[in-house]
């Protein structure tokens, strides 16, 4: 193996790194983190929902995960081409979210892409630019989950922020650490 080739592996493995903690981000909430992800300059593209900044996009995130419940993304498939500094990714999800609604919790499962840009800054790979593109949807007006159900008896219970169950097993995936 030349050299090339290992700093190729190196640096996909990097973003693959990056598109993973960006999930957890997410799901727990965890906006310091979310921001160390981007470039300063970088964009979001989540359509209608929001198009601007991402630091802007993460000023608004905690009104907009406010009714959230669950949110739960799942990395699938990962496309990465590299340019030197530069990378592209397509990135395949499933991303569950239940929501808070007047009528009571609802379900929304999308299969989408994430289509990023990734630029190597000072030797660390970010977003540059992430645009989110839905495949397909699933809406449940009623959840259908249910984590009173007896075979969920006595699991530990996820849940967005501090309270999650992980923030107090793990020493190294602390809130806010990459």
């Amino acid at each position: 193996m030349n050299e090339a080739t290992l700093q190729a592996l190196l640096d996909k493995q990097a973003i693959t790194e990056l598109v993973h903690t960006y999930c957890r981000a997410a799901d727990r909430h965890d906006y310091d983190l979310m921001r160390s992800l981007y470039h300063a300059d970088a964009i979001d593209d989540h359509g209608s929902f929001f198009k601007g900044l991402a630091m802007d996009f993460i000023d608004q995130l905690p009104a907009i995960q406010e009714p959230m419940l669950i949110l739960h993304h799942n990395v699938t498939t990962v496309n990465i081409a590299l340019d030197g500094d530069y990378a592209e990714g397509e990135i395949y999800i499933l991303a569950f979210h239940q929501v808070a609604t007047e009528g009571g919790p609802m379900d929304l499962l999308i299969g989408g892409r994430y289509l990023d840009r990734y630029a190597k800054r000072d030797g660390d790979w970010k977003f540059s630019e992430r645009a989110v593109l839905a495949d397909w949807a699933r809406v449940e007006q009623t959840s259908t989950v249910r984590l009173d159900h007896p075979m969920v008896e006595g699991a530990h219970i996820g849940r967005p922020g501090d309270d999650d169950p992980a923030y107090g097993f793990f020493r190294l995936l602390r809130r806010g650490a990459r």
